[in-house]
């Protein structure tokens, strides 16, 4: 019988145990964050109803839908669409989420979740067919403030710096400004001032002259001037707090949108400062556009400082209605999205991300077969005092135990011979640092736990 040859799929990410356990401290870290501003875990199965995910047919979604049968299902000629699909983002599930549960949530609804999600992407490198998202939300009940705009960059700040992959910035802009100063050129129609969005937010990928040669073109036919305006907008940059309050007053007046956009900012930029995050951290971008027909008004792209190439890290913004396709309740909200498997392998492409250390501390050495209770005990000692152990069970020369531990990570290896029983010492060898001491049996426990604070502080 021919063997099946052992393979995944193009476009998931299975790591090896020391890159899952980075993988997986990334997970922490964000976690945390999330949990220290307030935000409540919610999960969602990852399988939907169809009717449900796909409420807007037809689109790139929805083409991109893994739909899901059961092998029963099969052999039925079923027409029609599958009943259910894998969740492709977040945000539709929790639009449902939000809408079956209303009556038991208390508004405004903070929650982060971070889960799973599938796209049917093309096979290309960098793109992920199942990947994480970390995202988090507040969603208010007929009204959100926007001064909850202004935490979510705190929220950012926080994490990024926390996972320490170098200097950033959460950039911000606001889709009622960018509408109004449409409006204030001429361009009125608001399925119009869509499709210049959507050519704007090209600028950086295709650069200021390709922009302005689509915008004059056929398919535009804007006059050279406007198209200028509009270029000269976008390319607007802050370099401080009070920079981008001077280069928004700097625009001029405008249509009632304009105006509106351009106080939001101003007091979320104000804001920002208040939350405590530095001014070399976040600045305005009057590029961003994100999202395109979602979002309505604050929105943010985070990006590396020296890494330019990795594009946004961490993205979102404000949304009017988030269920309105399941409830006739108004509820607004703001959010962001952090894709992490995409990040996760950007940054380790880049060479940010350093080996994991193992999250086992100790390797319990195994030197005579007839001393193995002796060995578990000590073990069941150090597990009880909160130090990660691992006991050898089938023995073998001691130099490939230590080799074992070496290549699985495991710093720290304690060796029970005869001699140490006898004397009721322990050795402990650091295989990082080359080197190895006797410790008194009882003193064993609190000496481990010194070496293990000072690996860490070490790094």
């Amino acid at each position: 019988m021919a063997l099946t040859p052992a393979r995944t799929m193009p476009g998931v990410l299975e790591l090896l145990p020391l890159d899952q356990i980075a993988f997986q401290r990334m997970l922490d870290v964000i976690r945390r964050n999330y949990e220290r501003f307030g935000f409540l875990a919610i999960e969602t199965p990852v399988i939907e109803y169809s009717d449900v995910l796909l409420t807007k047919s037809g689109g790139e979604t929805e083409r991109q839908v893994y739909f899901v049968q059961s092998t029963g299902a099969l052999g039925k000629a079923d027409e029609g669409m599958p009943e259910l699909a894998l969740r492709f983002d977040l945000t539709v599930p929790l639009a449902r989420y939000v809408a079956e549960h209303e009556r038991d949530l208390s508004f405004p609804f903070r929650r982060y979740q971070m889960q799973k999600v599938y796209r049917g992407e093309r096979a290309q490198r960098g793109r992920f067919r199942e990947f994480y998202q970390c995202d988090i939300d507040v969603i208010g009940k007929d009204s959100l403030s926007v001064r909850y705009d202004a935490e979510i960059p705190a929220v950012i700040y926080s994490v990024f710096r926390e996972l320490a992959i170098g200097p950033f910035t959460i950039q911000l802009n606001n889709r009622k400004l960018m509408r109004g100063y449409f409006e204030s050129l001429g361009i009125v129609d608001g399925e119009q001032q869509m499709l210049v969005l959507r050519e704007v937010d090209k600028l950086d990928k295709r650069g200021a002259d390709y922009v302005r040669d689509t915008l004059t073109g056929e398919a535009f036919g804007l006059s050279t001037e406007v198209a200028t305006s509009i270029l000269a907008f976008v390319q607007v940059r802050s370099t401080s707090l009070q920079d981008a309050f001077d280069k928004l007053d700097a625009l001029g007046a405008g249509p009632e949108a304009m105006e509106q956009g351009r106080n939001e900012l101003k007091e979320v930029l104000g804001l920002i400062h208040a939350f405590g995050v530095p001014e070399t951290h976040y600045a305005l971008n009057l590029s961003i556009a994100r999202g395109l027909d979602y979002y309505t008004g604050t929105v943010y792209e985070t990006t590396l400082n020296d890494h330019p190439q990795i594009g946004s890290i961490c993205s979102g913004g404000r949304y009017e209605n988030l269920a309105g396709q399941y409830t006739k309740s108004h509820l607004p909200g703001v959010g962001i999205s952090i894709g992490l498997t995409r990040l996760y392998w950007q940054l380790r492409d880049a060479g940010l991300i350093d080996t994991a250390k193992s999250t086992v501390d100790v390797l319990v050495t195994q030197m005579d077969e007839a001393q193995l209770p002796a060995y578990l005990a000590l073990a069941g000692e150090l597990r009880g005092a909160g130090i990660a152990t691992e006991v050898v069970l089938e023995g073998g020369k001691l130099g490939k135990q230590f080799k074992y531990a070496d290549r699985a990570g495991i710093r720290f290896v304690v060796v029970l011979g005869e001699d140490e029983l006898a004397r009721g010492v322990v050795t402990v060898k650091d295989l990082r640092r080359e080197d190895q001491f006797e410790v008194a049996r009882g003193e064993l426990v609190k000496t481990l736990r010194v070496e293990l604070e000072q690996a860490a502080a070490m790094g």
